[in-house]
């Protein structure tokens, strides 16, 4: 049996959480085109014959401006710690940036393999892509590259198949039907967080956070009733949120509770509520709750 624990960085909006989810095959971090949205170190398994992987998503690495932000970065540098192999995921169609030098400087010493994994590359023809990976390439000696498109599946079998490869010899980490390390609750919450983000874009984003009060199967029937908190830091936020006549709410409820009955395979009664916590992000018992470790 062979087993090892993979780290993903990058700076954000490169798509380290849409190759999360390919690699797996199934979905276990939400994606959007919003940059930073992945706020947890979600680790995600895939198994294959006689090799369990565990894959370790990361925020990405950025300046911070709020106690948030600070816990984000420092989840993304905890995760290079103890590792097997850690991916550097970059956009082919972005130039290199300070952020990218910032992953850069943190992979500084690591004590496994870095390998560089250019994503996005149906975005770029071949020019384009060999002066972005000379300029990456610059940054650190990395032990080898890789070209897929996550959002297409280009090279990701391949890439998981090489990853495979290298894994060291070891135990299984986790039961073989296990593909992620946190409970329903979360990623119910998540799902719901995704929803809001679609349907606000630019507006609240980052000002956005979905607590899981409750969820329980009722007794008589198969139906999980579940009451999530929507957090906000202004009352404008709230409004937005919640719409004209409730519409933004309501679609984002029915977008969420069908994406929620997927997952369980059951229906569920969804009850969404918008509260406003001023400055949420920079109050720390409200971040341990939401389980942003320090």
């Amino acid at each position: 049996m062979k087993s090892g624990f993979v780290s993903i960085v990058g700076k954000p909006n490169v798509g380290k959480s849409t190759l999360l989810n390919a690699l797996v095959g199934s979905k276990v971090s939400i994606v959007s085109d919003r940059p930073q949205t992945t706020r947890n170190r979600i680790s995600a398994i895939a198994n294959m014959p006689n090799v369990q992987i565990v894959f370790v998503d990361t925020p990405g690495v950025h300046k911070p401006r709020h106690g948030l932000g600070a816990r984000l970065v420092q989840a993304a540098r905890a995760a290079v710690e103890e590792m097997d192999l850690i991916l550097f995921i970059a956009d082919a169609a972005s130039p290199v940036l300070t952020s990218d030098r910032a992953v850069a400087e943190m992979l500084q010493g690591a004590a496994c393999p870095v390998w560089l994994v250019i994503n996005k590359v149906d975005a770029v023809g071949h020019d384009g892509l060999a002066a972005i990976t000379s300029e990456l390439q610059a940054l650190y000696p990395f032990a080898d590259n890789r070209f897929v498109s996550a959002r297409r599946g280009d090279n990701v079998r391949q890439l998981l198949s090489d990853i495979a490869a290298m894994m060291p010899e070891g135990p299984m980490y986790y039961p073989p039907d296990v593909v992620v390390d946190r409970p329903e609750e979360f990623i119910v919450g998540e799902i719901v967080r995704e929803k809001l983000i679609e349907a606000t874009r630019d507006e609240v984003p980052h000002s956005l956070a979905v607590v899981v009060e409750s969820m329980r199967e009722r007794e008589d029937r198969e139906i999980v009733d579940i009451d999530a908190s929507i957090i906000v830091e202004r009352d404008s936020q709230k409004g937005i949120v919640i719409g004209a006549g409730g519409r933004v709410l309501r679609d984002v409820g029915t977008s969420a509770r069908e994406e929620i009955q997927r997952l369980l395979g059951s229906q569920v009664n969804l009850q969404l509520w918008v509260k406003v916590r001023p400055r949420w992000r920079d109050d720390d018992s409200m971040l341990n709750r939401l389980g942003y470790r320090e």
